[in-house]
């Protein structure tokens, strides 16, 4: 595939990339602030959602390994994984959120500090990480390689950070559920 095809391909993609970028963040603050009514509180989710982001950490690791090693198809199968667990994850959350109330964190002195430091980079990280990892893989499944690479690298990083302090703000958050 030569070069304008390459671009041809990767701009049919640009505008659901720009639109899922904007709607996903604005439909879950949305949905955030929804609460069903009469509805028990899904309590059970957070350990299971804090699970998928470690879960998920550990399947870009593998993905990264398998690129390293050469084998493309392990790769794009751990990527493909990778992204219906985030997307998982982010399906346990809204619901959990739009069953239960907030839990407060209730640490005091500096480790309040610490926990709100990795709360807001992740949440803002999460917020940021959604069109680089659209550009990604649409750059894969485009067949624009060396373009993929450039921004996977940026990607990857991104992306292990979102999910290991999704796993590490449950851990600090965790003794003071209800």
């Amino acid at each position: 595939m030569n070069n304008s095809q390459e671009i041809l391909n990767e701009k049919k993609y640009n505008k659901l990339i720009v639109v899922l970028s904007i709607l996903i963040p604005v439909v879950v603050a949305v949905l955030f602030g929804v609460k069903i009514p009469n509805v028990e509180p899904l309590s059970f989710l957070p350990p299971i959602y804090a699970t998928i982001n470690g879960i998920t950490a550990l399947v870009l690791v593998l993905a990264v390994v398998q690129i390293k090693k050469g084998n493309r198809k392990a790769h794009e199968k751990l990527m493909k994984t990778a992204i219906f667990l985030s997307v998982a994850f982010l399906a346990m959350y809204v619901a959990y959120h739009m069953t239960s109330n907030s839990t407060k964190f209730g640490g005091v002195g500096a480790i309040k500090y610490v926990y709100y430091f990795i709360l807001l980079t992740h949440i803002l990280l999460s917020i940021i990480i959604i069109p680089f990892v659209l550009i990604t893989y649409v750059r894969a499944i485009t067949n624009n390689i060396e373009k993929h690479k450039k921004i996977a690298k940026i990607t990857f990083p991104l992306w292990l950070y979102v999910a290991i302090t999704g796993v590490i703000v449950y851990v600090m958050i965790s003794p003071y559920y209800v």
